[in-house]
């Protein structure tokens, strides 16, 4: 039997807030094999949300080794990063060890220190420079917190700072490169998305030091090579890097004005790409998706705290922790009975932005069922990407195509309920690791390898069935809902 040379592949690796993720990707978009391993989120106190550096590294190269048990043979040609975004590393320049937990993406510690420690004139300047809004979400506030407590006798000096993608391309080349990628470093309101650089300006409102921070570079920039890590051969080339939101919006094919994809993990991202800023401050921020052969491409993005999650407190409540189970449970009454959940578990990310928000369940009487508060959980889930789009479209432009990803599109109930909310088609792509492949497209084009896969790999439309009048009257509900959750009252 004649067999062929090895395949070639892209290791791409998707570093997640619960999961990491390794997939092999041939340039014409076949998936050679996967492995995943989880990752332990803790929350220490109310509000706070963090992870152990060291614990996502074992995670990434368990789940890499695993990728690679399912395809020994193929070579690696390269590999891509898709990480979650705003949560912050801390380490030792010298030796790598941690100088603290890594502070979640959710996580609040900061929000008192953001409303009192910053001005006008520096929230001003946030705006200005990176078209985001000053909230314990994004990374500069926690790099500040990580500042002021680290461990007695840390020399300052010693201390390396980055999101998740700089802690892994620091892991992944031995210590040889401290860089992370533009759209990353977007998310940090310490980088200028005009200029494409950390902003001086900015480094002095939140009282960071530039020689603490990594390089940020163009999203195919090409990050160093490998050397020491487990189940990869010494010297493969990290040939691109993403956010996995980015990565995921580059996955689907939603590149160009007027397209858009909602990400449904833990929280959710809704991005879609625009032409040019917008010139006052949105409730849905602009963002920087990516730098791509020198040229930058916006997009307006908001973020949901709780939507995942929403759905793992309810089937903690309900269906013993299960969600499988918990959507089951919601497909069996044909809606939530005029029961409302406003998951503000953390307050409200976009387009509300209030931190101070009370989670809350309304509506109820004495004939709502479990079966009922497990649709409103579902429900809360489309709502809030319905008040997202709502904005998108209010500051853009119409959307022609939106599409949908992540561990919850895996429900039809969960996308068909997101259709009816919005009034449009949604479209599930088959790709379950779209993260993954978005960023090995990336690192495939890079290499001068055009993917030929279809964009978003096809998938499933879901139409809306919902009669329109009924759709209004329900978000009617919902705004009203959210107006008591924020300020106590005034019902639609």
């Amino acid at each position: 039997m004649v067999t062929g040379p090895p395949a070639a592949a892209i290791l791409a690796i998707d570093q997640g807030t619960t999961n990491s993720k390794a997939v092999l990707v041939t340039a014409d978009g076949r998936v050679l094999s996967t492995g995943s391993a989880p990752v332990g989120v803790s929350a220490p106190r109310p509000g706070w949300i963090e992870q152990d550096a060291e614990l996502i590294w074992a995670s990434v190269c368990e789940a890499v080794a695993a990728c690679r048990r399912g395809a020994p043979d193929a070579d690696v040609a390269g590999i891509a990063l898709s990480t979650q975004r705003e949560s912050v590393v801390g380490w030792h320049s010298g030796t790598g060890g941690a100088v603290g937990p890594v502070i979640g993406w959710q996580d609040r510690r900061t929000a008192r220190w953001c409303t009192e420690a910053i001005d006008d004139r520096g929230r001003r300047l946030v705006h200005e420079r990176t078209g985001l809004r000053v909230d314990p979400m994004f990374s500069a506030p926690k790099m500040r917190w990580l500042l002021d407590h680290l461990p007695d006798g840390t020399p300052v000096d010693d201390v390396r700072l980055g999101t998740v993608d700089s802690w892994l391309i620091w892991r992944l080349t031995g210590g040889a490169q401290h860089l992370c990628e533009a759209g990353n470093a977007s998310r940090t309101l310490l980088y200028d998305i005009t200029v494409l650089d950390w902003s001086a300006d900015l480094l002095a409102v939140f009282g960071v030091s530039a020689s603490a921070l990594p390089t940020a570079v163009p999203s195919d920039a090409g990050f160093g090579r490998t050397a020491g890590v487990p189940h990869v051969p010494d010297g493969v080339p990290i040939v691109a890097v993403l956010a996995d939101s980015h990565a995921a919006l580059y996955g689907h094919g939603c590149t160009e004005v007027g397209t858009a994809k909602a990400t449904y993990g833990t929280g959710s991202s809704v991005m879609a790409p625009v032409d040019t800023l917008p010139a006052a401050e949105s409730p849905v921020p602009a963002t920087l998706a990516w730098v791509i052969g020198g040229s930058p491409r916006y997009a307006l993005e908001g973020n949901i705290l709780f939507s995942g999650a929403t759905l793992s407190w309810a089937a903690g409540l309900l269906t013993g922790g299960d969600v499988g189970d918990l959507v089951a449970l919601a497909a069996t009454v044909p809606d939530s009975g005029g029961t409302t959940l406003v998951p503000a578990f953390a307050g409200l990310g976009a387009p509300h932005w209030d931190r101070a928000a009370h989670a809350m369940v309304s509506g109820m009487s004495e004939s709502t069922g479990r079966a009922h508060i497990a649709r409103a959980a579902v429900e809360a889930v489309g709502h809030q990407i319905c008040d997202i789009v709502a904005i998108i479209e209010e500051r853009a432009v119409p959307l022609r195509l939106f599409r949908a990803d992540g561990g919850a599109t895996a429900s039809p109930l969960v996308v068909q309920t997101q259709a009816d909310l919005l009034g449009r088609d949604v479209q599930v792509g088959e790709v379950a690791e779209i993260s993954a492949v978005g960023a090995a497209r990336l690192a495939w084009a890079t290499l001068g390898q055009q993917a030929s896969w279809p964009a978003g790999g096809g998938g499933r439309v879901y139409t809306p069935e919902l009669p329109e009048a009924e759709r209004r009257r329900r978000r009617r509900v919902w705004a009203g809902e959210i107006r008591r959750a924020r300020y106590g009252g005034g019902a639609a």
